[in-house]
Order: structure tokens, then sequence, then C-alpha cells
């Protein structure tokens, strides 16, 4: 089959709209038009509240184009494949989970966009199309930053990042339904841009995307009051279309849900309503499989299937240049996907299966999961559409129950299955399966209660129901409660009775502590007050696990050997790590030592065949406990501390250098530590620490932090933005919550009307269209 690209994209015009600003109730038209009303309280965080979806999606569209416009346009110009239009193509594209070359971006988008995949899911009814509530909602959205550019005027828009651009224009429910897809394939498909294109010199996928998180899911039997509460902490980019953007979200008698979604998608991701509360980490259960084609004789672009020959698809792409010409690329598909560049060779080749391909259902399921009542409705929920892409869902009702559940899309494939079918795989680190694509006795399976075939059914899922807690920090199920052990399912979604990584076993221990009352917060048991202390206490792990053999390394002489050589005095530098208290905290002398000594260790995630610095290994007896200690005796070790030490003085870097004068945001000072240290809200900087003594700025880590307690009388909510509600550097509200993060702060959440109302800050604008 081939396909033509067409090089013009039409552009939806947007009707006549006005706007008027009220300080009373909303306007709401019955004419059939849109409208929708927008109230700010403080840190300008949007309360949105409509008469039905279209109106919702409207103002929802309308308020956050106010604010963070440009983040969205700009991704708009990624997903219709016009980067190198506007850009050049050697410049990098702004994903910011993995930023590749513009012309590989804008080959690959487009090869998604002409492959008519959203239409045909367009075209198919609930579950696996888009239900109505959700239609109406994308095209308000749409219409609602229409009418908010129209009435602005590109030219006078107020962030100057895109301030009269070219690439500034009127977006489409297209666009929007384009970005849904793309957030369901972040960690499949679009992982392996390069190798789709086939560009030369591509490096291998991500053995990780840069998004993680922590969640916990507290039961009656674990807080104080016995009423549910959760913590939401995910890790996601501070920069780029996968921030998240707060919001409340308001139908009378339909829709109450507040909390966070990621830029360009109308609805919640991470929130509460009334009665439920619930929130995600990314589960690293595999996603994509690869299947060896066996190639015809003569034919590189034939495969034989149970001993049949099929073709390849074949597909034209044709991209714009800055400089007035295309440039053309043919790419290849298989029953299986799209046919990848590496290890294509006269013999066979290798194709993509990406489980969330032709996966629209998240957004349907996240907004039936607003409406939910109680668990047993969010289950669902989560049943109905089956449409999480990637991710554990955590939650939490006013009953008292606490729930986990690995519901993301995983390739059917069992053990025995992956092992009868293996192929070795062209990727070096690929963390998927590779499997013979020859016979259809190889083919992804199917259970009688998936809604589409080559998944999992919710029978065969991962889940766990408790009435004290279920946490997860990015690891495996297994340990979401460690008196309750889920193991006996397919390897393909994750292993059980492996190493935990230092952050899930802080995270654990965090609740064991605060549950014997042992951390210094009080009585036993959760209250908001010590869930918020708990979640941002900055405990660096690894030092804690550690630091008594490193002390007894320090007793052993003042003089080690570094790498070049030469003798390093270590006296003051153990000096400065005996005083420290093992908190990332701003003021916190040793914790930047501690980092840059544990990083020339070498690494120490699970799995690694390198060199552990672990004195006692893992025991899967004891997974809460081992690994633990420091080889203080190890060369390695003496010299990582040396190397360590005399970068610092080589440089005339203070010993004593802290978190607030190293790590930065928009010039703002960031507590933490990062993920291999094990610290449990992390921060991750795009480089290492340079001379002068910073790191690059934060780019990844907490963003949307929120503490929930659901009691008789209503939620109870703090919440901070990490990184604030605006993209734009003009905004008043570019950097006003960061700086509260930095300070350890939250927001008191206003969620009931009276509540919204009694804010002395309150402005409320009237949105017609």
């Amino acid at each position: 089959m081939k396909f033509k690209l067409a090089a013009v994209i039409a552009l939806a015009v947007v009707a006549s709209i006005v706007v008027a600003v009220r300080t009373t109730g909303p306007s709401l038209a019955d004419d059939g038009r849109y409208s929708a009303q927008i109230r700010r309280t403080e840190y300008g965080l949007p309360h949105v509240s409509a008469k039905d979806y279209g109106g919702l999606g409207f103002g929802y569209g309308y308020a956050f184009a106010q604010d963070d416009l440009c983040v969205l346009a700009s991704w708009v110009v990624t997903l219709r494949g016009e980067r190198s239009r506007y850009f050049g193509p050697q410049a990098q594209s702004d994903d910011p989970v993995r930023s590749v070359a513009n012309l590989v971006s804008d080959v690959y988008y487009k090869s998604v966009a002409d492959s008519g995949v959203v239409r045909r899911l367009l075209a198919q009814p609930p579950p696996l199309g888009p239900g109505d509530e959700l239609r109406r909602l994308v095209d308000g959205y749409a219409a609602g930053y229409n009418r908010y550019l129209e009435e602005t005027g590109a030219a006078n828009l107020p962030d100057p990042t895109c301030r009269g651009k070219a690439w500034v224009g009127p977006i489409t429910a297209t666009d929007i339904w384009n970005n849904l897809l793309d957030l369901d394939r972040m960690v499949g498909s679009s992982q392996f841009k390069e190798h789709i294109v086939g560009e030369a010199g591509a490096e291998g996928p991500q053995r990780r995307p840069a998004a993680g998180s922590n969640a916990w899911a507290l039961g009656r039997r674990a807080t104080r009051d016995g009423h549910g509460m959760l913590l939401a902490d995910p890790h996601f980019p501070w920069n780029g279309i996968r921030r998240f953007y707060q919001v409340q979200l308001t139908i009378p008698g339909v829709l109450d849900v507040s909390g966070a979604s990621l830029y360009g998608t109308p609805v919640v991701q991470i929130g509460h309503n009334a009665a439920v509360a619930w929130t995600h980490t990314v589960s690293h259960a595999q996603r994509v499989s690869l299947y060896q084609l066996e190639l015809a004789a003569g034919d590189r672009t034939g495969y034989l299937v149970d001993g049949r020959v099929e073709p390849m698809g074949r597909q034209e792409v044709q991209v714009a240049l800055q400089d007035g010409t295309v440039a053309d690329r043919t790419l290849y598909t298989s029953r299986y996907g799209p046919v990848l560049a590496a290890g294509h060779s006269n013999k066979v080749a290798y194709a993509l299966a990406d489980v969330n391909a032709a996966n629209l259902r998240a957004a349907d399921e996240w907004l039936a999961m607003a409406r939910a009542r109680d668990l047993t409705e969010l289950r669902a929920a989560q049943n109905a559409h089956q449409g999480m892409p990637f991710v554990h869902t955590l939650a939490t009702d006013a009953g008292g129950t606490a729930y986990f559940a690995d519901t993301s899309m995983v390739p059917h494939v069992t053990d025995a299955q992956a092992k009868r079918c293996a192929k070795p795989s062209p990727l070096p680190g690929l963390e998927a399966y590779v499997l013979d694509g020859s016979t259809s006795a190889c083919l992804w399976g199917r259970d009688r209660d998936a809604v589409v075939p080559g998944i999992f059914g919710p029978a065969a899922q991962p889940r766990l129901t408790r009435a004290d807690y279920v946490a997860n920090s990015n690891n495996t199920a297994w340990m979401t409660n460690p008196s309750a052990p889920l193991t006996g399912y397919p390897r393909v979604w994750g292993q059980a009775r492996t190493e935990l990584e230092p952050r899930p076993r802080v995270s654990l221990d965090m609740i064991a502590q605060r549950l014997s009352g042992t951390d210094g917060l009080g009585d036993p048991g959760f209250t908001l007050e010590t869930l918020q202390a708990t979640a941002q206490a900055k405990r660096n792990h690894t030092f804690e696990l550690m630091r008594r053999d490193l002390l007894r390394l320090c007793r052993t002489g003042p003089g080690l050997t570094a790498s070049g050589g030469e003798r390093v005095d270590v006296r003051e530098a153990c000096g400065t790590l005996r005083k420290w208290d093992g908190r990332a905290t701003l003021d916190g002398q040793g914790a930047v030592l501690w980092r840059e000594f544990f990083d020339r260790l070498g690494p120490t995630r699970p799995g690694d065949p390198v060199f552990s610095p672990w004195r006692v290994p893992f025991d899967p007896a004891h997974p809460l406990t081992t690994p633990r200690g420091l080889k203080s005796g190890d060369p390695v070790v003496r010299q990582a501390l040396a190397d360590a030490v005399q970068y610092f003085r080589t440089n005339r870097i203070p010993l004593t250098l802290t978190p607030g004068q190293a790590q930065r945001y928009q010039s703002i000072p960031i507590p933490g530590c990062t993920e291999g240290e094990g610290c449990f809200d992390r921060v991750r900087m795009s480089g290492p620490l340079g001379a002068e003594g910073r790191y690059p700025e934060v780019d990844t880590g907490s963003s949307f932090m929120m503490a929930v307690e659901l009691t008789p009388e209503g939620p109870r909510t703090r919440t901070v933005l990490t990184y604030s509600l605006s993209a734009n550097p003009r905004s008043p509200h570019h950097t006003d919550q960061t700086t509260l993060f930095s300070r350890g702060r939250w927001v008191t959440e206003r969620f009931t009307p009276s509540e919204i109302a009694s804010d002395p800050h309150l402005s409320t604008t009237t949105v017609h269209g």
C-alpha cells in the first residue's frame, strides 16, 4: 500500500466569539454556543465550569492558552511534521522525553498522520473510539484555544517565546487527538523514531524514559482519623509538552474534578473529586515487541508468515524544509507495525509492535475515573475502557480503602511463548522481547475480557486492595505492600523477587517509620500534615545505607590515591560528610559532595553488570534491607572518594557546597537529590557539576505534588506545581509556585464554591463562543 502525504494542512476557521468579564455567576448561553466561566484563585489556578462538556472544553482551552499557548503551538508544529520548515532539519525537536533531529521527527509524525490511525479510531464507537462527552471536550478545547488566539492576535501574545511567529496559528481537534495518541505512545513507538525513520547512526531507545513518579494510597488503618489519603508525586519533565497544568473542571451535578493534566489534554490525569482520589506512576512493564521477519528469497520487501509471502507496506513521506526544498523518505510497514532500519539485511528485518499504536482509550478512562463515586466505580471505569497506556494506578476513596493496579497496556506474551518464540535482538540493551515473526503462533495472545486483541484483560492484571496502604515508586508490582507481595505474573509485567532500587526502598521505609511513629513526626499514623512532611523529608537513602562504612574508610588514613596517581587528603571532606544529616535540603552541606563521590562509584541500578559498591549483596528473602553497606576497603571506592575531592579542590569548589547553591531552575534554588542516590522527591539535571560549582538547570523531577485527605466533610488537599502554572517568562505565575517548592511550602486547594468565592484574589471571566 502506498500513501502520499499532502503538503498543505487545512486549518479550521474560528467563528466570531465575544468575551465578557464578570464578577458574578456564570452566564451560560442557551443557543448552542460554547459558554464557560473561568475563576482564578491564588497562583492563577483556574476553576472552569460550564453546563456541558463542549463548554467545559472551551473554557479549559481558553484558560490554558492564556498561560501556555506557546508550548502547545510549538508541539502542534511537531505533530504536523513541520519543524524542518520553520526551525531547520538539523535542529533538535521539542520532545522533552526523547528529542531527535527535526527531520527525523517530521518524517515520523507525518507517517503517523498519513497512516490514518486517528481517523479510523474516531470512526469507531466506544470503547475503541472516543465517547461523545470526550469528543465534545476535545472540540471545545481546540475552539477555546483558538478563541484566545483570535482575541489576542499572534503579534500581541504576552509570551515573547512565540509572539509574532509564523508557526503560530489556529489548531484543530485533530491536533488534540494526535497529541492524545502520542501521549499513549510515549514509551513505545515514540522512543524508536530514529529506527523507524532509518536515521544513520541512531542509538538504541532509552532504557527508561525520563518520566517517573512516587505514589501512596493510604487506607483507614494507616491514617490517624481513618480517612482515605493519597500522595501524588509524578516526576515528569519540567519543560515542554509533558508539563502538568493544574485545573478544576466542573459541570454542576455531572462532574467536579480537581488536579492536573498534561499540556494539550482536556482531561485530568491525576486528581480527585469529592469521594475518590487517584494518581499514577510509570510502570516498566513492556510496551513493545520486536518481530524478526524472515525475508523472501531475493526480496527485501517481502516476508514469510506461515510459509506465505506477505509484501511490506510502502509509505512515501515528504517533508518541507526551511530552504524551500523537500526531503523524501520511504518507510516500510508490516502486519506487526513499522519495519525498522536496524538489522535489516537480505535475510531478516525487524518490525515494531506497539501495544499502544492504536490506543485513544486513555482519555475516556480518565474522564470516567473523574466521575467515580467510590473505588468500585473507578475499577469499573478501568475495566470498561482498558486504556491506561503505561502507568500504574493508585487510588483511595472516602471509605478508607487503598487500591493498586497495573491496568496498563502490556503485550500478551506468556513466559512459555517468550521462550518458544525468542530471537536475537538487533538493538543492544533493548528491554523488550524479540519474537519470531515467521509464524502466527508467535502473535500476541488474547484474553476474553480484553477489549482488543493482543493485551492482557483485567482478570490477568496485577491488583491489590488494602485497608493499610499501597505504594509504588516505579518498581514492579512485587513490593506494592511488603505484607502482601504480588507474584505469579508473566515476566512481561516485570520480574518479582529482584532488587529494589534505592528510591522505592526509601519510600517503603518512610511509610514504615510513619506507621510506627519512629520518624520524629509524632504519634503513629498519617495526618495530612505528616503526609506532607514525610513526602518532603529529602532523605538520601544511599548515604543512610553506606554512612557507617564511609566513616570507617575515613578513619583508615588522611590520604587516598586518585585515578591519576595523585595523593589526595580527604580529611576535610570526611569531616563534612560526618556532620551532614543525610538530607538534601537547600542548606545540606555534604549533599553535593556525597553525590559526586557516589556517582563515581559507577552504576548501582539492579542488573548492571559492573562493579557494585554494596558490602552486603541483595537477598530476595530480605528485599527491604539489602543491599546495604559500602565496600570501604575496595580500591574502586577509595579512588572514587579521592577523585571527587580532587575535583572540588582543583576547581576551588567548597566541599560544603549545598543543593541550594548547585541546583537551580529559573534562578531559584532547588532542593533534592537524584534517582540513583535514593531520593524520594528526586531531581535531575541534564549534565554534570560544572567547574563553577553549578549543575545545568533542573529539567525533571517532582512536578505536581498533591496530598489529599478524603473526609466526610469533603476533601482537604495541599498541592504544589513545582515549575509553576505558566511557561511564559513574563507571567506572574511563571515561578511563583517554584519559590514555594524551594521553601518546602504547599498551596491549600480551594475545591468547593464557598472556598473559591472566599479567595480575596478571585478573578472571574465568562467566555462565549
